[in-house]
């Protein structure tokens, strides 16, 4: 563990004094580059990961920082198909629900208002017209300052379309605005509706005539995160929709693209082998398998994924199944995190050593070939360990964190948790930021008290009476303790708001399969 955060501190503060504020730090000369619009990406995607470490003085500073210095209103154009986006609205979500546990100082109506929700839901309403389609499927990139391009390509990839829900339940629920849910939810039954007749969904898509464009149906780049939200919308939820599209895809994905416990890519309307490849971005899905209690097949896949590590350091971009080696212009590793975000699940699932050798291996590797006096480099190439000058976000934010989290089993993050804030079950987006399921019930059960505490009032109200009814809640503000609902003398006094007495959240992440309680 002291290992792994000598790295993070090592690549964090190489790009607090050499890059700080570009995107990206630049490790071989030890410089910064804006990749995605000067936003300061490394320091957000970081934000949780310093909490996650233990260092909550940190964590405080940039988050404070990041309120003084972040703005959406610039003229950038922002790619959903990449889920950058979900590094913006996802850290601060995560950040704003962690800030109780970091010691930050609060709003009244926390966990339902704040400085680092509110950023979160600007940042997520600059991609709402991208939805403002006839199909309700997004289009792939939306200027924050201008909106849709009216010359913007129809055509995104699936992941594109499907990775909303998380972050866009979550701001609903919080803040009380339906329309972030509901347009994730149309676009979900909008992409659910264009699946082949044997079940199956292809990599792009024309989000105006619903016509497929790339065919290809498998589990990795440009179609992973979407059966990653399907799954994790379902537990964070407790949604049988969600669950139910998935196991759908599931049934397909097994019948036509697994063999030998590999999985390929196949065409979507015949099933026929179009890449017999696996891509690096696939290792992900042991992991998701694991949280559905489908551990057998969990494990020999990771196991095929793991040789694959062994074989080269790393995971290559793309490997041949066949041939048993990389892909002519794919040999590079840019540190990624899928196969250790897995090894981190199948090892609280199972308790076996296994995963924790991966865990060493994956330290061992990128110390020895990725390290650089200023941070840790790309791998450009696997097969001589040529390194490329850049060293991703997602580094910070999802390859140590789970590589921590695999060597902390007692972390709070792992906790199973009833309907109390921060005290478990939480959910990773697709970017590592976690999430915690009990404060959307926390507010929504707010609002729903709320509303039969202004009924009660209204009902003791006698016409002619000097009582005045409460006023209006203000939206995205509730449980506000600025606002006073005085009761009579005599009158029943009501539990507390927020206190969220009933359990609806009974989620457990990595217990074999128990996603929804007996009664749902």
């Amino acid at each position: 563990v002291q290992r792994i955060k000598s790295m993070f501190y090592h690549a964090y503060n190489s790009y607090l004094d050499n890059a700080f504020p570009y995107d990206e730090l630049r490790p071989l000369t030890c410089d910064g580059q804006d990749t995605w619009g000067s936003f300061s990406l490394t320091l957000i995607d970081a934000l949780d990961t310093l909490l996650v470490l233990g260092n909550h003085t940190e964590f405080q500073r940039v988050a404070s920082l990041l309120q003084d210095t972040v703005d959406f209103d610039i003229d950038v154009n922002a790619s959903e198909t990449h889920v950058q986006h979900l590094n913006f609205v996802g850290g601060l979500l995560s950040a704003h629900l962690l800030a109780k546990r970091a010691g930050m100082e609060l709003e009244p109506g926390w966990p339902c208002s704040g400085p680092l929700l509110r950023m979160a839901e600007d940042a997520a309403r600059k991609l709402l017209p991208a939805f403002e389609t006839p199909t309700g499927m997004p289009y792939g990139t939306v200027n924050l300052l201008r909106g849709v391009s009216p010359t913007e390509t129809p055509v995104t990839c699936t992941a594109g379309v499907g990775t909303f829900i998380l972050e866009f339940a979550t701001l609903s629920r919080l803040t009380g605005d339906p329309t972030f849910e509901n347009v994730a939810r149309r676009a979900l039954r909008a992409l659910w509706k264009t699946r082949s007749d044997i079940g199956l969904v292809g990599n792009h898509i024309d989000i105006v005539s619903k016509k497929w464009v790339a065919q290809d149906a498998g589990i990795g780049a440009g179609v992973d995160s979407y059966f990653e939200y399907l799954v994790k919308g379902a537990v964070m939820l407790q949604d049988e929709e969600l669950l139910s599209m998935f196991q759908a895809y599931d049934r397909a994905i097994q019948n036509y693209t697994r063999f030998d416990d590999w999985y390929l890519w196949v065409q979507m309307h015949k099933g026929t082998v179009s890449m017999p490849i696996f891509q690096s971005l696939e290792a992900f899905w042991p992991g998701l398998q694991s949280l559905l209690g489908n551990l057998d097949s969990a494990v020999r896949t990771f196991q095929n994924y793991y040789s694959v590590w062994r074989q080269f350091g790393g995971l290559p971009e793309f490997y041949s199944i066949p041939q048993g080696y990389t892909v002519d212009k794919r040999e590079g590793y840019p540190l990624r995190p899928e196969l250790i975000e897995s090894a981190m699940y199948l090892f609280r699932a199972t308790g076996d050593h296994t995963y924790l050798q991966l865990g060493l291996d994956a330290l061992e590797s990128i110390e020895k070939i990725a390290k650089t006096p200023c941070g840790y480099a790309s791998v450009k190439d696997l097969r001589d360990h040529q390194l490329d000058n850049r060293m991703e976000s997602f580094f910070l934010a999802e390859t140590i964190k789970y590589l921590y989290l695999l060597f902390d089993p007692a972390h709070f993050l792992h906790e199973s948790g009833e309907c109390v804030l921060g005290a478990g079950g939480f959910i990773f987006n697709t970017e590592a930021h976690p999430l915690d399921p009990a404060a959307l019930y926390c507010c929504g059960r707010h609002d729903q008290d709320h509303q039969e505490l202004q009924d009660i009032l209204l009902t003791l109200s006698q016409p002619g009476s000097q009582s005045k009814p409460p006023p209006k809640q203000t939206e995205g503000q509730p449980g506000s303790q600025s606002e006073s609902i005085a009761l009579k003398p005599g009158e029943k006094k009501t539990p507390p708001l927020l206190s969220c007495s009933v359990q609806p959240f009974s989620a457990r992440l990595s217990i074999l399969g128990q996603v929804f309680t007996d009664n749902t």
